[in-house]
């Protein structure tokens, strides 16, 4: 498609919180926009990420990695302070959950390694009430004599800031004796994480203890737009979903079908030493279209064991019937797609997806990272290429389970990990809703330009916007704010020779207020953004 520069204008000025989507595609090949990425920590190995936007303050966004890293930032996730999260009673032991209430106060979930107790005996949670610098010794939830508690998720319930967790107990971790199972159990806090409830059972159907297909385990809840709790997870008889209707005092007795589960929980990728198809459940809780609509999203082998894909299903009748799953990835190829997670953003029911991708490459395990975007209720979706450098796993070196991603408000915030063969490193991309269709594509053969980074960056006054053709052109230079609006023409349909050209662009001149801003250079059909911070 070959959307005109005047069409596009008149779209992004009517409808500027609607992303329009823009691409090319030249001999058969689509290329998508390129992010600015921001490297969060490379210390202490950190692996199996969790990321949360704070719905109060948006430009506080704390994270957190295997085993005991913490994150925050204070600026949208522009630059990032790190520390190491401890709990003298009860330990940290991984699987990180970082989620934000209504009050803004952020829970910092794991697992725990007590100094007077067992191994994972319990759910943790920590808080913090400054923006995620400073943690509080923790409380907990799950204690359960020796048995194991593992893979805790939460979600917030917006009407009444009380948390509910939901987590996997094993009897013993790892064994295959037919006399352990593992279930999954429900605890809530009405006081911000002050107390909690006696853990509850809400499955049915116990699993195994084996930690692969027929375990019990990957329960993430969801909360919906009258209170109710939902969560799917996987089990021996595939992706099945469960609800409570009356804050968690009582459950369905028998579980929900969503879907199969082909190839099970557990496949193998190559380059990982394990992987799964953890389910990501979500409530559309907005005042949009779909409002009420549950998803559940994972990754299976459905279409072989060199075809990964990234699935969506949905219920709109309260999880009580589920839609055929519709594949989230928009490759054509046998390749493989992986570590999906899902978000909502509760302002306008948009669905947004992180996900490891490899079908860019023939063969071996070149890694990137995409990010899925639909404006439909999951009917539709349009894939984005956002990492910047190349990922090569190691087999030899533990990659952890999940990744993550957190949208509020158009901000879109996603989180991974990657190797670059000597150390993992955590990273995210900066992306806003309403710069996804005026951001540009990726640079190939035929394209006439390239726009190089403003500098300084950030910058207060002034700063210089550089670019080169490669022949004589008519070129366009436009100016826009975080809401996707076009705020000025700097310059329209100017005859540039070929070669390098520079624009100073004097924010003081045109009264431009501290902030992020994208200038995007226009030829024709091509189109080159990039993103500045004034402060």
């Amino acid at each position: 498609m070959k959307l005109s520069l005047s069409l596009f204008k008149d779209c992004l000025m009517k409808f500027y919180l609607c992303s329009i989507v823009v691409y090319f595609s030249l001999n058969g090949i689509t290329a998508f926009a390129q992010f600015q990425n921001v490297l969060i920590g490379s210390d202490n190995n950190p692996e199996e990420v969790s990321i949360f936007i704070n719905p109060k303050n948006t430009n506080q966004i704390v994270a957190g990695a295997n085993i005991d890293n913490y994150y925050y930032s204070s600026d949208a996730g522009l630059t990032w302070h790190s520390g190491i999260l401890s709990s003298q009673k009860y330990g940290v032991w991984g699987d990180p959950c970082i989620i934000a209430d209504t009050a803004g106060n952020f829970y910092f979930i794991h697992l725990s390694y007590p100094y007077n107790g067992n191994w994972i005996d319990r759910i943790v949670v920590q808080k913090s009430t400054n923006g995620g610098s400073v943690w509080t010794g923790g409380t907990y939830t799950g204690l359960n004599g020796t048995a194991a508690q593992d893979k805790a998720w939460a979600a917030v319930n917006p009407a009444n800031n009380e948390i509910y967790i939901t987590w996997t107990q094993f009897d013993e971790y790892g064994t295959s004796n037919p006399k352990d199972s593992s279930v999954i159990l429900f605890s809530k806090s009405t006081d911000e994480g002050a107390t909690w409830s006696q853990a509850k059972r809400i499955s049915a159907k116990a699993g195994n203890c084996v930690d692969s297909d027929s375990t019990d385990e990957g329960a993430v809840p969801s909360v919906g737009p009258n209170g109710e709790i939902y969560v799917a997870w996987a089990g021996p008889d595939g992706l099945v979903f469960n609800k409570s209707t009356d804050d968690g005092d009582t459950w369905l007795n028998k579980e929900i079908l969503v879907s199969d589960f082909p190839g099970g929980w557990d496949y193998n990728i190559s380059g990982l030493e394990r992987s799964n198809g953890l389910p990501i459940t979500s409530c559309d809780v907005s005042n949009g279209p779909n409002r009420g609509t549950i998803y559940v999203n994972w990754s299976d082998q459905r279409n072989g064991s060199d075809n990964t894909d990234v699935w969506l299903a949905k219920s709109i009748d309260g999880g009580d019937t589920w839609t055929t799953p519709v594949r989230v990835n928009n490759d054509t190829g046998n390749k493989q797609q992986f570590f999906t997670w899902m978000s909502i953003d509760q302002s306008n029911g948009y669905l947004y997806f992180v996900f490891y991708d490899r079908r860019n490459y023939n063969g071996g395990d070149s890694t990137d990272v995409y990010l899925a975007r639909s404006t439909d209720g999951g009917n539709t979706f349009v894939n984005y290429k956002i990492n910047e450098n190349l990922i090569l796993p190691d087999a030899n070196v533990f990659f952890g389970d999940y990744i993550n991603i957190s949208t509020y408000n158009g901000i879109i915030r996603p989180i991974w990990m990657a190797y670059d063969g000597n150390s993992l490193s955590t990273w995210t991309a900066i992306v806003d809703d309403a710069m996804l269709g005026i951001e540009s594509p990726s640079l190939n053969a035929y394209s006439p330009l390239e726009l190089l980074q403003n500098s300084p960056n950030p910058f207060n006054e002034s700063t210089l916007l550089s670019f080169s053709l490669k022949k004589k052109e008519h070129i366009s230079l436009y100016l826009y704010n975080t809401l996707g609006e076009m705020i000025d023409t700097l310059f329209e349909d100017v005859y540039y020779d070929s070669g390098g050209h520079n624009y100073i662009l004097n924010a003081k001149a045109m009264h431009l207020s501290p902030g992020i801003y994208y200038y995007s250079l226009v030829c024709g059909e091509y189109r080159m953004t990039k993103r500045m911070n004034l402060y």
